[in-house]
C-alpha cells in the first residue's frame, strides 16, 4: 500500500491534533510532510520531534524566529507568504484546518500546486467558492470535505447523480444555547458560548455554532461543494448530533449518514480517500441511540443563519463580505468589548452598509473582505465605548 505524504496546515488547532492522532495510528500508511501554524510554537516543537517534517512554517514571524533559536539549523518558513509556500510543497494532501479568511490563500497555492485538498476551513469556500472550485477543476484537485456535514453528504451522493437531488439537509446540533430566548442571552459570557455540548471545536467555530452563523457558513460552503442552490440546502436542528446530515433524493429517498461525534472519522475518510481503513476509533454502538430528534431552526432567535442565507442567495461578494463581518464580531465579542447579541447586529448593519459585487476574482474578494472588517470595526467602535458587564 503506497504511504500518502499528509502537509497540515493549522497543525495545532483542534482539526490539526485530531489528524495527527489518526495518522499516528497508521505508521505505515502516512508521513507527515508539512506542517505549519500560527503562534503555538510549544505544541508545534512537540509535533515536529514526533512527526519529524520536512517543510515547517509558522504565520506569527516573532514565533517561527524563536522557533528556529530552539532548532538550529532547521529552515522555518515565516509569515503568511511562509504558509502558502509549504501549501505548495509537492505532497499527496494539503489539510487545510486553518479557521478564517487565512485559509484562503493557502489553499489556492495548494491547489496550484496539484495537491489534493482535505478542506477543514469553511471560510475560503465561502469568500470564494467559485474561484476555488474553478481552479481545482482547471488543476485536477479534488477537493474533500472535512467538515463532519459536508464529508456526511459527500459520501451519500457516491454512486448517485446530482441530477437526482431533490435536496440535502445540513443538520445542526443547535449549539449551547438552543432552546433559549434572545432576552436569555444577554448576558452570556465568552466561555458559556465555547462550550459546546457536543463537539470538541476552537473557541471561533464554538461561538459561530452558538449564533448559528457555522451552519449559514455551512449553506455557503455546500453550494459550492457540490454544486447546488441555496434553495435545495436545508437546515434541520438535530440535538442528538448522530445524524451528520441527510440527502434527499428525487423519489422521496433519503440516505443518512451516522456515525459518532468525534472529527477524527471525517479526517480518516479524507486522508485515506477513496480506500476505508480499519478505525481504531469507538464506533457508534446503536442500541444506546435513544432519541433522534429533528427540528426546524428558530430564524428569530438566531437571525445569524438567515443573514448567511440571504448572502448565499445574493452571491458575488455578500458571502466574503458576511464572513468579514462575523470574524470581526466574534473577535470582539472573545475580547468582552461587545455582548452576543451584538454579534448579529454587527453582521446586519455591514451587509447593510457594503456595496456588493458580482465579480468574484481573488482581487476583488479580498478587497471586499477588507472594507468589510473595516466597517465592522467602525460599528463595534461605538459600542466599544460603553462597558458591558458580563456576568
Amino acid at each position: 500500500m503506497a504511504v500518502t505524504r499528509v502537509s497540515i496546515i493549522g497543525s495545532t488547532g483542534s482539526i490539526g491534533r485530531s489528524a495527527l492522532e489518526v495518522i499516528r495510528h497508521y505508521p505505515e500508511r502516512f508521513r507527515v510532510v508539512g506542517l505549519a501554524a500560527n503562534s503555538n510554537i510549544e505544541l508545534l516543537a512537540e509535533q515536529m520531534a514526533l512527526f519529524r517534517p520536512q517543510c515547517v512554517a509558522v504565520a506569527d514571524e516573532a514565533g517561527g524566529r524563536r522557533l528556529s533559536e530552539l532548532n538550529r539549523g532547521l529552515s522555518v518558513l515565516l509569515g503568511p507568504a511562509g504558509v502558502e509556500e509549504m501549501a505548495a510543497h509537492p505532497v499527496d494532501l494539503v489539510l487545510c484546518a486553518i479557521v478564517g479568511a487565512a485559509g484562503l490563500r493557502p489553499v489556492l497555492r495548494a491547489i496550484e500546486a496539484g495537491n489534493r485538498i482535505a478542506l477543514a476551513n469553511k471560510e475560503p469556500l465561502v469568500m470564494a467558492g467559485q474561484l476555488i472550485m474553478q481552479r481545482a477543476k482547471d488543476r485536477g484537485v479534488t477537493v474533500l470535505p472535512v467538515d463532519s456535514e459536508h464529508n456526511a453528504i459527500f459520501q451519500c451522493l457516491q454512486g448517485h447523480k446530482l441530477s437526482d437531488v431533490h435536496c440535502i439537509h445540513l443538520t445542526a446540533s443547535g449549539g449551547p444555547f438552543y432552546g433559549r430566548s434572545r432576552e436569555n442571552l444577554r448576558d452570556v459570557t465568552p466561555d458559556e458560548a465555547a462550550r459546546h455540548p457536543r463537539w470538541d471545536m476552537g473557541t471561533k467555530v464554538s461561538v459561530d455554532s452558538a449564533t448559528l452563523m457555522n451552519k449559514g457558513l455551512e449553506v455557503i460552503e455546500a453550494m459550492w461543494l457540490f454544486g447546488l442552490p441555496a434553495d435545495k440546502i436545508r437546515v434541520i436542528i438535530h440535538p442528538q448530533s448522530i445524524v451528520h446530515s441527510m440527502v434527499e433524493f428525487s423519489d422521496g429517498s433519503i440516505l443518512a449518514h451516522l456515525g459518532p461525534t468525534d472529527m477524527k472519522f471525517p479526517i480518516l475518510f479524507a486522508l485515506s480517500w477513496p480506500e476505508r481503513l480499519e478505525s481504531p476509533m469507538s464506533r457508534l454502538d446503536l442500541t444506546k441511540v435513544r432519541n433522534l430528534s429533528f427540528a426546524a431552526p428558530d430564524f428569530t432567535e438566531f437571525p445569524c443563519l438567515e443573514y448567511a442565507v440571504e448572502a448565499a442567495k445574493i452571491g458575488g461578494t455578500a458571502p466574503a463580505i458576511l464572513n468579514a463581518a462575523n470574524e470581526t464580531a466574534v473577535e470582539a465579542f472573545c475580547q468582552r468589548r461587545i455582548p452576543f447579541l451584538k454579534i448579529c447586529e454587527v453582521v446586519r448593519a455591514v451587509l447593510d452598509r457594503s456595496s456588493i459585487r458580482m465579480e468574484t476574482d481573488l482581487d476583488t474578494v479580498l478587497a471586499a473582505d477588507t472594507e468589510s472588517r473595516r466597517t465592522a470595526a467602525e460599528v463595534i467602535h461605538r459600542w466599544d465605548s460603553i462597558k458591558y458587564a458580563f456576568v
